[in-house]
């Protein structure tokens, strides 16, 4: 079995997972690890000063910025188009495949190949020749594949959805032909992310999904100011998409993407690094691209399959539904317009959660992955990389732990807000949402919820395995967790109503989450010659008390408010806030209590920032 490289001869830190690349700038997330994006784009590691805490809630303000903007632009486009019905699945499909085709592309070139050789061209003798050649090779490849996908869209849409009508089918494919393009965009900017950051300018880099977010709003806006918000306009009338109509949504969404890229060419410029056209594969490197490329290529591929079989459950539900309640006349062609007259007229009526509802969740459920998980196992990676380098068994199994215990802290109490709280969350960030739509959405999201402590867990531990360049066994989880994400979507599909369908998609994911952090636990115990099980899991147990008292009395608090269906966005703020103050003190209260040392991990920032300093436990 691979372990560490002789002591002395560490390489730099490999570039690592983050879900910040596509996801936070507003895109349609998709799906590694059953976790459906948290591990798409790409982004290097550096060394950070100062102590966790520090170092993760710098990264975490970061990513809040974009996450913020992105909540902006989520919710103009419900109100442009919905969260459920035939023009939001066909939209949704279209936007999610350029994410699909990137996180294969990341994961097996750019991650595993060309991004490390940009950070060492810097370090060889001609790096402005390297640099050139590798960045011309790259844009060619992006360019060529993003133009041959594009002219497939009619064959990939047909892959993602299954029991679609040929209007809703013709309309996913043109939002296709102007959104697979942002596959070009999506690895030009990390190419040109990494050159900046190999220079030492991290600013640009983080701040560029800004851009798009601006673009995408004010593209919507217009939209809206067109055509009308979807309580009102004619969405789901398909005859009404002409191809004006089409551009302006699908292109904007384009446009934004294209501008995070290409906002990065001014701070290269004004730093003087000038890229030259080309055009050579001799001497910059290829042929050192080991075999952890490959594995790791392996995993995406798995990961996405997982992601394309989910897609099709979610996107048939809909029709599934409908099939169920006019029977053989759903599909007859004499009867179509009459269904979607009915369906049209009475859109709450016939609401069913299909792929479009399912993103909606799972961009809730990845807020905070994104803004704890995430920042935590970045600033974690670059000295788990140094240790395992130097073979330090001991440091390595000392940050896992440390990081696996912070993060839980933080990801057994969002379990239960999201389990309690579900529908007045789901209004409050989906402010247009409507009231069937907001209750499709907060039921998947409250089966994705017990995904999210497994979730941390495992992202963790695969960058562990990173830091050993251990592809292979990466690789080999990845299967029984795919197998196992398909294999209980599908069966949910035949045992369940339609109208569960997706949340059973959901429960999927949540499982397949824990079959993978159980596996990869299994493989570190082996690998790490043991973890710091006690304390990991006794840690755990308390969270989970607490957890479960904070869960009890939020759940009597919400019982006061009556129904909550069809909720205002206003009362959907003051459920929350009640709530989840509420909920937060019993449950910070029950890790003092029971003296959760791991809780000052996450409290010291903000404490440094109140000038209470004090130092992290450790």
């Amino acid at each position: 079995m691979k372990h560490a490289r002789p002591s002395g001869t560490p390489r730099g830190p490999r570039p690592v997972h983050d879900d910040a690349a596509p996801a936070a700038a507003g895109a349609t997330p998709s799906a590694p690890d059953g976790t459906q994006d948290t591990e798409a784009g790409t982004t290097t590691v550096t060394s950070t000063k100062g102590g966790l805490g520090r170092s993760s809630m710098l990264m975490a303000s970061g990513t809040a910025v974009s996450r913020i903007l992105g909540l902006v632009r989520n919710v103009l486009l419900i109100t442009a188009i919905g969260t459920t019905g035939l023009a939001a699945d066909a939209f949704d499909v279209a936007n999610k495949i350029p994410n699909v085709l990137f996180a294969i592309l990341a994961g097996g070139v750019l991650n595993a190949v060309l991004v490390p050789q940009i950070i060492r061209a810097f370090r060889s003798k001609n790096p402005q020749e390297r640099l050139d050649k590798l960045l011309t090779l790259s844009g060619v490849l992006l360019l060529g594949l993003s133009l041959l996908l594009t002219s497939a869209s009619t064959i990939i849409v047909s892959l993602y959805t299954d029991g679609w009508g040929s209007a809703q089918f013709s309309l996913a494919v043109a939002f296709a032909f102007w959104c697979i393009p942002q596959l070009f965009f999506y690895g030009l900017y990390t190419l040109l992310g990494q050159v900046l950051n190999a220079r030492g300018q991290f600013g640009p880099f983080m701040w560029a999904p800004v851009v798009n977010n601006v673009v995408s709003i004010v593209g919507f806006v217009a939209f809206i100011l067109i055509y009308g918000p979807y309580a009102t306009g004619a969405v789901e009338d398909l005859g009404t998409w002409d191809g004006a109509k089409i551009a302006l949504l699908a292109g904007t969404a384009t446009l934004g993407v294209a501008s995070q890229a290409l906002i990065l060419i001014l701070p290269l410029w004004r730093s003087g690094f000038r890229w030259h056209f080309r055009l050579g594969l001799h001497g910059i490197g290829l042929r050192s691209a080991g075999q952890v490329a490959i594995w790791t290529f392996g995993a995406v591929i798995l990961e996405q399959i997982g992601v394309l079989f989910t897609t099709q459950f979610a996107s048939s539900a809909p029709a599934a539904a409908l099939r169920q309640t006019f029977g053989d006349y759903a599909s007859e062609p004499a009867a179509l317009g009459m269904v979607t007259g009915v369906v049209t007229g009475a859109p709450e009526a016939f609401s069913v959660a299909g792929n479009a509802a399912y993103t909606q969740a799972l961009m809730i459920y990845l807020l905070p992955h994104s803004l704890v998980t995430v920042s935590i196992a970045t600033a974690l990676f670059t000295g788990m990389s140094a240790a395992a380098g130097a073979g330090d068994f001991a440091r390595v199994r000392h940050d896992l732990s440390r990081g696996v215990r912070t993060v839980g802290v933080f990801t057994v109490f969002a379990t239960a807000v999201f389990a309690i709280l579900a529908l007045p969350l789901t209004k409050l960030l989906l402010i247009n949402v409507s009231p069937s739509g907001a209750v499709a959405v907060s039921q998947i999201l409250v089966a994705m919820a017990f995904g999210l402590v497994p979730l941390g867990g495992m992202v963790l531990m695969k960058w562990v395995y990173f830091a050993y360049e251990d592809g292979r066994t990466v690789f080999m989880i990845q299967v029984p967790a795919t197998v196992a994400l398909v294999g209980i979507a599908w069966l949910a599909t035949r045992t369940l109503d339609p109208v569960w369908w997706v949340v059973g998609v959901g429960a999927a994911m949540s499982l397949s989450n824990m079959i993978v952090v159980l596996l990869r636990t299994a493989g570190l115990r082996r690998k790490l010659h043991g973890l710091d099980a006690f304390r990991i899991v006794r840690m755990h147990v308390k969270t989970i008390l607490a957890a479960g008292a904070s869960a009890a009395v939020g759940w009597g608090v919400l019982q006061l408010f009556g129904d909550l269906y069809g909720l205002s966005w206003l009362r959907a703020a003051v459920v929350t806030a009640v709530v989840g103050i509420v909920m937060t003190a019993v449950y910070i209260g029950g890790l003092k209590a029971m003296r959760v040392r791991e809780l000052d991990q996450l409290a010291d920032p903000l404490l440094r920032k109140l000038g209470r300093r004090r130092p992290a436990a450790r």
